[in-house]
C-alpha cells in the first residue's frame, strides 16, 4: 500500500480552507492528478491542483492540464443547445425529423428534440457492431442513428444513452449552422468566456495534455472504517442484475481509459457525449454562466429563459433502463439526484465515467467542477462528494 506526497498548489479564500483539506486528503487514497476550481457569487474562491499528469509520476500536473472528462461533456454540449434555442433557431418541443428527415425512419418521425436530449428516443445504441474507431467517423454514426430502429417505445421510458447522445444535439447544431458541435462551443461558449473546453483537442493544446489511468491501476490504501463496511455490506449482498440494454449502450464498443480515450485519434475526434477536454478552471467557468442565469461578468451567453427551458424536468421517478437506477433527467442535464449536488434540489450538471464532475447551483449562484486523471470503478466512494459537502459546509 502506497500514499503519493504531494504539495497542493494555487489559492482558497480563507472561508474555503477546509475544502483544501479534503482536497489534500485525496492523495492518501487513489489520486495521481487533480483539479479543483469552484466560483461563489461570480467570484473565484477556490482554485487548487496538484499531483502528476502521468501514471509514472514524472510530469507535475499544472493549473492548466487539460483531462478527458467523459460523461462531463454532455453538460457542455447541452449548454450549447440551449444557445441555439436562444437563436430562436429551434425548439425542444419541435420534432427532430423536421430538421433531420432520415432520422424519421423506422417510426421515429414524431420523437421530439426534448424526448431525444433527455435520453427517451430509445436509441442508447446501435444493432451494428462497432469499432471504437467508428465513433471518430461523425456521418456513420449519425447515418446507423438515423435508420435504427428503438430498442424501446420512445418517450414511454428512459434509458442512458452513454455515447450515442451526443450526435443528437451535434447533427442538429450542423444541420442548422453548418458548424460542428465543436466550433460552436469554441463560437459561443469557450472562446467567449476564455474557459479551457474543447470538443476535439487542437494541436497546440496537446502538451497540456493527461492521459487517464484506468480503474485496474488504482492504488491500495489503507480504507476507513466506513469504507470497509460499505465493501463488506456490498460483498454480502446479492450481485446486481445487470439490465439488458446495459452491453447495448456501453459496451459496443467497448472503450479503453488509455489505448482508446487517450489515444491521438480520440484527443482530435469530436465525440459530444464523452470526449470533451477540459481543465477544473474552464468548466467552473463555464458552469459560472450557468449558475447566474446564463451570464458571466456582464457577458450574456445564454438568456435565462433558455436556460430554464433546458433544465424543464422530463424524467423522474422511473429507473433507467440501461443503468438500472432513478435519475432526474433534464434536456440534456442531470437534475440534482439524491443530493449528488448538495441540498439545492435545482441544481443542475453532469458527471463523467471515473470521476470527473462539474455542476451549477443556481440559488447559491455557485459552480464546481473537478477533474482528474485516476479513474475509479463503482465501489470506490466519490471524491466530488467528499468535496462538494466540504464547499456546502463553508457556505452553510
Amino acid at each position: 500500500m502506497s500514499q503519493i506526497e504531494i504539495t497542493i498548489e494555487g489559492d482558497t479564500r480563507p472561508t474555503f480552507n477546509a475544502v483544501r483539506n479534503v482536497f489534500h486528503s485525496l492523495w492518501k487514497t487513489i489520486e495521481v492528478g487533480a483539479s479543483l476550481c469552484v466560483y461563489y457569487q461570480n467570484e473565484k474562491v477556490v482554485d487548487l491542483w496538484a499531483g502528476h499528469r502521468d501514471r509514472a509520476r514524472t510530469l507535475s500536473w499544472e493549473a492548466d492540464t487539460l483531462v478527458n472528462v467523459y460523461s462531463a461533456s454532455k453538460g457542455v454540449s447541452s449548454f450549447a443547445f440551449a444557445c441555439l434555442v436562444d437563436e430562436g433557431k429551434i425548439s425542444y418541443d419541435d420534432k427532430v425529423s423536421n430538421y433531420w428527415p432520415e432520422f424519421g425512419a423506422e417510426e421515429k418521425q414524431d420523437i421530439t428534440v426534448a424526448q431525444l436530449l433527455s435520453h427517451q428516443a430509445g436509441l442508447c445504441g446501435v444493432d451494428t457492431k462497432l469499432e471504437v474507431s467508428d465513433l471518430y467517423h461523425w456521418d456513420k454514426m449519425c447515418n446507423l442513428l438515423a435508420a435504427q430502429k428503438p430498442y424501446w417505445q420512445p418517450g414511454s421510458a428512459s434509458g442512458y444513452h452513454a455515447v450515442t447522445w451526443g450526435y443528437f444535439p451535434g447533427e442538429l447544431i450542423r444541420r442548422i449552422t453548418g458548424k460542428s458541435i465543436g466550433k460552436y462551443i469554441n463560437e459561443k461558449i469557450s472562446n467567449p468566456l476564455e474557459a479551457d473546453f474543447y470538443l476535439g483537442l487542437p494541436d497546440s493544446e496537446m502538451f497540456r495534455y493527461s492521459p487517464l489511468i484506468g480503474p485496474n491501476h488504482m492504488r491500495r490504501y489503507i480504507k476507513s472504517e466506513e469504507e470497509k463496511l460499505a465493501a463488506l455490506a456490498l460483498k454480502k449482498s446479492p450481485p446486481a442484475i445487470q439490465p439488458k440494454l446495459t452491453q447495448v449502450a456501453l459496451m459496443n464498443p467497448p472503450i479503453s481509459p488509455f489505448k482508446d480515450a487517450s489515444s491521438s485519434a480520440w484527443r482530435h475526434a469530436e465525440i459530444p457525449a464523452s470526449n470533451g477536454h477540459g481543465s477544473a478552471r474552464g468548466l467552473a467557468k463555464i458552469y459560472a454562466a450557468m449558475s447566474n442565469g446564463g451570464h458571466f461578468n456582464g457577458l450574456e451567453i445564454c438568456s435565462e429563459e433558455a436556460l430554464a427551458l433546458a433544465n424543464k424536468l422530463e424524467v423522474e421517478n422511473t429507473k433507467d433502463l440501461v443503468l438500472g437506477t432513478t435519475i432526474r433527467r433534464s434536456r440534456g442535464f442531470i437534475l440534482n439526484t439524491d443530493a449528488c449536488y448538495g441540498p439545492n434540489p435545482d441544481s443542475f450538471g453532469h458527471a463523467g465515467a471515473g470521476g470527473s464532475m462539474a455542476f451549477a447551483d443556481p440559488k447559491r449562484k455557485l459552480s464546481f467542477a473537478y477533474v482528474m486523471n485516476q479513474m475509479q470503478n463503482d465501489t470506490h466512494p466519490h471524491r466530488y462528494k467528499r468535496l462538494i459537502d466540504a464547499v456546502y459546509e463553508c457556505i452553510a
